[in-house]
């Protein structure tokens, strides 16, 4: 999947903006506070869609890894600051960055199918940071990918979170709810 993600973001320069065009904000759950990333090497640059939900009104944070086996936190963030690096090497937001909890959670992933499975980069850091904010009340989680990481079947096991939808440069993948 990782080299199939490669192939996708060097055949797909303009994916990120289309993708971020495509998002039918009206569908999305009100929001105060969200979350994108920093992608990293063939991730899905999060950064046009970020821009429009902050356009949208949105505040920025982005997670941060304070410990191998801990739930991400989320800082606020604005991409005019210099970013710090977490305890992976991720420039993230700098430990003073106050915390927040967001209510959109954009998430990065190597692949996904329709019912919401999504499979990472095996840390479990987003597993553990989406159970965590799910036991805390509403989050609603969007993968953010390129449409050729869509598989038809991911097993999945129970600590796995669902995501709630999927954004592609393609549109966007409602995840049904059963």
């Amino acid at each position: 999947m990782r080299r199939r993600r490669r192939a996708l973001a060097a055949n797909a320069p303009a994916a990120a903006q289309a993708a971020a065009a495509a998002l039918p904000i009206d569908r999305l759950p009100p929001f105060d506070w969200f979350s994108s990333y920093h992608a990293l090497g063939s991730e899905l640059d999060p950064a046009p869609l970020a821009a429009r939900l902050a356009e949208a009104g949105g505040r920025l944070a982005l997670p941060v890894t304070v410990a191998a086996e801990a739930p991400l936190v989320f800082r606020a963030w604005s991409p005019d600051e210099a970013p710090a690096m977490d305890a992976f090497g991720v420039p993230s937001p700098p430990a003073s960055a106050p915390q927040v909890r967001p209510a959109l959670v954009i998430c990065p992933l190597l692949a996904f199918d329709r019912t919401g499975a999504r499979l990472g980069q095996g840390g479990g850091h987003y597993d553990r940071t989406i159970a965590a904010l799910r036991a805390q009340g509403s989050v609603f989680v969007l993968g953010l990918a390129y449409a050729g990481q869509e598989v038809e079947q991911l097993p999945a096991e129970p600590h796995d979170q669902r995501l709630d939808a999927i954004l592609t440069e393609s549109g966007y993948i409602e995840v049904r709810k059963d």
